[in-house]
């Protein structure tokens, strides 16, 4: 559909077939290897923080409860994280970024007290792991530390193995999930759009019609059932759960500085010559 929409407005788009798709980010980010590339939302609030050439269109492509990506073998939840080893892929992955906000306000962890284990690093160039995080040895993988019970617990998205062993540390989960949704206003979000500045100075019209037909495709899809929409479109929509998003990755030590969502604004707005509220905002 955007490459569909970008070809009417005259460019001449490309689809890059990259999967899983955030192995397309490194490149987007650091190497501009594409114009336009879907991305994690805390990847693109660490290319603000590192001022990396790229910015955000307001299209949610990912959004879903996260509390029950806490996951443990056998009967151990959340209430005994603290002392424990908890391994997630990177400290900068988005769904560790919200599942670790959500232990520390809602669970009143203080994350320095967990032994947290990482396994690769983030999508930016320059951004590094607290020095309280472990990094694994190299050859090692998340769900076979997990599964082989060297791990107490792990953060598993679309990582997570199929085991009748495993459950989740929150209990009923999704239920805390929806009560959480339903008080802030909004879903956690994972992957957004972002595309390059070089794009955007091409060709700005292309840039937008991609926005188009993104938004276009969102608001004729089915309503996911929930309190709240998990596929949020423009810059209203997108406020809240980037800004709880940026809090949370600021507090972690993910950004090395705070990226406020008005940032985000003013950005993309800049490069496209274009007022917020072309962009829903």
């Amino acid at each position: 559909m955007a490459v569909e929409g970008a070809a009417a407005a005259g460019a001449t788009p490309e689809r890059l077939d990259i999967r899983p798709v955030h192995k397309a980010s490194r490149g987007f980010v650091n190497d501009a290897s594409a114009d336009v590339c879907e991305l994690a939302v805390v990847t693109l609030l660490q290319a603000a923080a590192y001022d990396k050439p790229v910015a955000l269109l307001p299209i949610t492509m990912l959004g879903r409860y996260q509390h029950q990506t806490l996951v443990t073998l056998g009967e151990i939840g959340v209430d005994g994280v603290r002392g424990r080893s908890v391994g997630v892929r990177s400290w900068s992955q988005t769904t560790g970024v919200w599942l670790r906000g959500f232990l520390s306000e809602q669970y009143g962890l203080d994350l320095s007290d967990v032994d947290w284990h990482t396994y690769e690093g983030g999508h930016v160039d320059g951004a590094t792991d607290p020095e309280w995080v472990t990094r694994a040895p190299e050859g090692a993988r998340l769900q076979a530390d997990f599964l082989e019970g060297r791990l107490d617990y792990g953060i598993m998205g679309n990582e997570l193995p199929s085991d009748d062993r495993i459950r989740t540390a929150i209990p009923h989960a999704l239920a805390v999930a929806a009560e959480w949704a339903a008080r802030k206003g909004f879903a956690p979000i994972n992957h957004v759009v972002g595309f390059s500045a070089a794009a955007a100075d091409e060709d700005p019209k292309a840039v937008l019609a991609v926005y188009d037909a993104l938004a276009e495709a969102a608001a004729t899809s089915a309503p996911a059932a929930g309190p709240v929409n998990l596929s949020p479109v423009g810059f209203d929509g997108l406020r809240g759960p980037v800004t709880d998003a940026a809090r949370y990755a600021y507090e972690q030590g993910v950004l090395p500085r705070r990226v406020e969502f008005d940032e985000l604004v003013d950005r993309t707005c800049a490069a496209l010559g274009v007022t917020a509220s072309r962009l829903g905002g």
